[in-house]
């Protein structure tokens, strides 16, 4: 009886064993099943292909520039990032500023645009633009570019854009009347350059054509000269722009004018600095688009070479456009990786193609780009160029400057006298 007990008691345990191994197996299959669906769908939504986000860019290139950023740079761009798409638009100058104005108003801006480099701190004071400085990689993108053109974008201790494309103004020697002067170069210093205009003079020849007495044509000489419109940070004028270096500045734009070495285009007379270059001024100052423009004629007749150096060393203006990115952009981050493409190497020696100066001072010094005729000149003068104050007042500054030095010219006031005038006028504008 114990024997019959013990055997039905293995039985049952047997078959409980069974099922228990049975449910087991079950619980362990079904969860398998349910991790491996659980991948396959998330496997199935990695493969599923995102759409392409677009950004919106406004630019002013001209007909030229404009096919060969459409045409080479933007393929060149979303085959890099397939996942990002360039709508750009060109937009007409006349009454760009209030288009855009209107645009940052009504929540129509673009995500980025390529703008004239004086309208960036009025924009950034508007509080319509982005400040780059936290940007991923803004400090490696910074260290690519050139300071001077980098500078403009500068407002209120922050960077609002990068430069997209650059130019400054390099000395332009008429070649024969250096010849006539016994010289087989271009001068290297101002000291060098007076001597040889003093000889030019009795010959009824100009050796220094400077363009206005307004920041674009003064500047240059000014700081070339030892003087400063403002500190380092564009906040104060006095104690700079009527330091004792820049009084002396001035009175050496004076002095030579007074001596009959500077041309009359600086007060506005004739000939112009371009008239005036084929036969009776030794040295113009002017942008690249002087060799764009006239072609053979301005190679044949002239040959460009940085600033003589005095004081303050070889001093020019810096010009361009920058790209800016507005607060309203959709699509920060593609738009940030939009404007840090752009100050690489490739796309901007690409755009060097049509006469645009690169801002990447690698582009900058690459054969491609040097192998243009006239550009190194420009090239190495962007190492000291500096920019015009880089504030949203920018237009009264410089209306205060142009009077101070026309007076001083004029005779009209001492250098020391429009300076110190100056200076609190512009104090003003820059607070």
């Amino acid at each position: 009886m114990k024997k019959i007990i013990r055997i039905v008691l293995i039985s049952m345990l047997i078959v409980c064993l069974g099922i228990v191994s049975f449910g087991c197996s079950n619980a362990k299959d079904t969860t398998n099943q349910d991790v491996t669906n659980e991948k396959t769908e998330a496997d199935k939504k990695e493969e599923t292909p995102k759409d392409p986000i677009t950004i919106e860019f406004w630019h002013t290139y001209s007909d030229t520039e404009e096919v060969i950023f459409n045409e080479q740079v933007l393929p060149l761009f979303e085959e890099k990032y397939p996942l990002i798409k360039v709508e750009a638009t060109r937009m007409p100058y006349e009454g760009l500023k209030q288009q855009v104005i209107a645009g940052v108003a009504g929540d129509a801006a673009p995500d980025l645009m390529r703008m004239d480099i004086i309208w960036v701190p009025e924009f950034a004071k508007l509080g319509a633009l982005t400040s780059l400085d936290g940007k991923e990689g803004f400090g490696d993108v910074k260290n690519q570019l050139f300071p001077g053109p980098l500078a403009t974008n500068f407002y209120n201790g922050n960077y609002y854009g990068l430069p997209l494309n650059t130019n400054t103004k390099v000395a332009i020697y008429n070649k024969e009347l250096l010849k006539e002067a016994g010289l087989s170069e271009p001068p290297k210093t101002f000291d060098q350059l007076i001597e040889v205009s003093k000889a030019l003079k009795s010959k009824g020849k100009f050796g220094i054509g400077i363009g206005g007495t307004g920041p674009w044509g003064s500047l240059p000489y000014f700081w070339t000269f030892g003087g400063r419109v403002t500190d380092d940070q564009f906040t104060k004028a006095s104690g700079y722009l009527n330091s004792p270096e820049s009084i002396a500045a001035l009175e050496k734009i004076v002095e030579l004018n007074n001596e009959g070495l500077i041309a009359p285009t600086i007060l506005g007379g004739e000939p112009g600095t371009w008239d005036g270059i084929k036969e009776n001024y030794l040295m113009i100052d002017d942008g690249p688009w002087f060799y764009s423009i006239l072609g053979d004629e301005a190679l044949n007749l002239t040959t460009p070479a940085p600033l003589p150096t005095d004081d303050g060393g070889s001093v020019s203006v810096v010009g361009g456009e920058d790209l800016v990115m507005f607060k309203t952009s959709k699509h920060p981050e593609e738009a940030w990786t939009f404007m840090k493409f752009l100050m690489t190497e490739e796309p901007q020696t690409i755009m060097a193609q049509t006469g645009l100066i690169p801002t990447n001072q690698k582009a900058a010094s690459s054969d491609e780009v040097l192998s243009v005729p006239f550009i190194k000149p420009y090239i190495e003068q962007l190492k000291t160029a500096q920019p015009r104050t880089p504030h949203p007042n920018w237009e009264k500054i410089q209306e205060s400057l142009n009077l101070a030095f026309e007076k001083a010219v004029r005779g009209e006031m001492s250098a020391e006298d429009a300076l110190n005038e100056a200076a609190q006028e512009v104090d003003g504008f820059l607070e």
